[in-house]
């Protein structure tokens, strides 16, 4: 009897190893919007400080863009950091 509930116990634990392997997910690593990640080439250009008058206040707006790994078939991700301060308008 205790040889069965290990065999049992054992065979669960196969299928539930087989059924976790066989649901994953192939990654995708395209973006519509090529504003925020890139796939491949060269650093793109960062954009300079902008000032973005919001009304009572401004906003000055940095872009850069860094490198975020590596795709699996050796590409380089690139996506965009964008840094934003409050300063008062001119």
């Amino acid at each position: 009897m205790n040889r069965f509930y290990v065999f049992f116990i054992c065979a669960a634990l196969a299928v539930t190893m087989a059924g976790c392997g066989f649901g994953t997910i192939k990654p995708n690593y395209t973006s519509t919007n090529v504003d925020l990640m890139r796939i491949g080439g060269d650093k793109p250009n960062d954009k300079g400080p902008e000032t973005v008058n919001m009304g009572s206040y401004c906003l000055l707006v940095t872009d850069k863009w860094k490198v975020d790994g590596k795709t699996p078939d050796g590409q380089t991700i690139w996506t965009k950091d964008t840094f934003r301060k409050a300063i008062p308008c001119q």
